[in-house]
């Protein structure tokens, strides 16, 4: 191979794009991992993996170093309706992988698995900007680094660049989404006045909002604010704080959580719904991560959806000499995976979040059935995508039998 050759390059050093770098680059792959930061930085985005993403993380390779470096344990989930705990899941035992939830800083996280991918033999270029990804038999990726631009050619281009990828939009990808249901705020902060072992979740049927919130340990914890896109507003930095903590409380998270409670990072606000790619693969193009299917945050799926890609892609491309195949054969399967994923989300989110008179007649069947046989609830956290999510299952969430 020529200098400016490789066998892949991943648009993105995040989670999947540098897990993959790593993985591919220790059996001996050629890889380049473009990111455009050269310091990464607190912004508002998921930090708590499902015990079903644990799994492929292990399977990676990854998770003994994020433990290590920046992962928090969080055995235990509890789940309230308004301020009454109705659910305290020991996710430890009860889970298929016997794992807990897992919690980390996402700069943090970024910052190791980039290294990691150094180490393994990666080749690094940060704070360059990719300019333009041309799909066919020999890809070809557009960079600017340093001020000088080069074109270079690779086998595979992995599109790891988030929501609002530009890889998608080069290679030609259609993106779809879903209309406008939910709003999602997010902040950090410490002296949190909660058990730095539980992952909450406080959902208010009634006010169609939820508070999901995931300690990193050191009292510091990362909180959530799922509401209705009409609700008017968007809770938007320092000047919001106030008013979030208050709609907090007001959905039924305990005030006293808040007592001395600081803010750490910003407070941004964000669209839930999903946005996705139908087979995300095309003529040397492979997309993953947010690329592929940005999963609405509301039920936090989307660093578990995003080590599934990485271990599928890999898999595919260590066990295929066509890289082609191995392309399609991801996409695939891709699609089959997340389609459960969404299907589930959508259904939790019209029980517990719908609103008007069908969404409360649905709850007033389908909740007092739920809490005599907690088997009628679909597993995010342990079973997720190997969920069946058939006609028989879903009338007997919602109490339709």
């Amino acid at each position: 191979m020529g200098s400016k050759t490789y066998d892949i390059i991943t648009v993105g050093g995040g989670l999947g794009g540098s897990a993959l770098a790593k993985a591919m680059a220790e059996r001996g792959a050629r890889v380049l991992v473009v990111e455009r930061e050269r310091q990464f930085k607190d912004r508002v985005r998921g930090e708590a993996m499902h015990p079903w993403g644990v799994a492929e993380a292990h399977a990676l390779g990854i998770y003994q170093l994020l433990h290590e470096a920046c992962g928090h344990e969080l055995p235990w989930r509890d789940t309230y309706l308004g301020p009454e705990r109705l659910i305290h899941r020991d996710l430890s035992t009860t889970t298929p992988q016997r794992a807990a939830e897992f919690a980390f800083y996402h700069p943090t996280m970024q910052e190791v698995l980039l290294t990691a991918a150094a180490e393994a033999g990666a080749e690094l270029r940060r704070g360059a900007r990719v300019r333009g990804v041309k799909p066919g038999p020999v890809p070809t990726v557009e960079i600017e680094h340093d001020g000088q631009v080069e074109e270079l050619l690779t086998r595979l281009v992995v599109g790891a660049d988030g929501r609002a990828s530009l890889v998608r939009k080069w290679a030609g990808f259609a993106a779809r989404r879903d209309p406008e249901r939910l709003l999602v705020a997010g902040v950090l902060f410490e002296d949190m006045s909660v058990s730095q072992d539980t992952a909450y979740i406080i959902f208010n049927p009634r006010l169609g909002q939820a508070v999901p919130m995931f300690p990193q340990g050191g009292s510091r914890v990362r909180v959530y604010f799922v509401y209705q896109w009409d609700a008017g507003y968007r809770l938007q930095g320092a000047r919001d704080l106030s008013r979030l903590v208050a709609e907090c409380v007001k959905t039924g998270t305990p005030a006293e959580f808040f007592a001395g409670a600081k803010a750490l990072g910003p407070l941004a606000t964000f669209s839930g719904a999903d946005t996705w790619v139908e087979h995300p693969y095309r003529q040397g193009v492979v997309l993953i991560g947010d690329a592929a299917a940005a999963s609405d945050p509301s039920f936090g799926q989307g660093l578990a959806l995003t080590v599934r890609d990485v271990r599928v892609l890999r898999d595919a491309l260590l066990t295929q000499e066509d890289w082609e195949v191995a392309g399609h054969t991801y996409a695939t399967e891709h699609d089959r995976y997340y389609r459960v994923i969404h299907t589930l989300d959508n259904w939790v989110a019209g029980l517990f979040l719908g609103r008007g008179p069908e969404a409360e007649a649905r709850r007033a069947r389908a909740l007092p059935l739920i809490a005599q046989d907690r088997s009628r609830m679909p597993d995010l956290y342990g079973v997720g995508p190997e969920s069946s999510v058939d006609e028989t299952v879903r009338r007997r969430f919602f109490g339709e039998e």
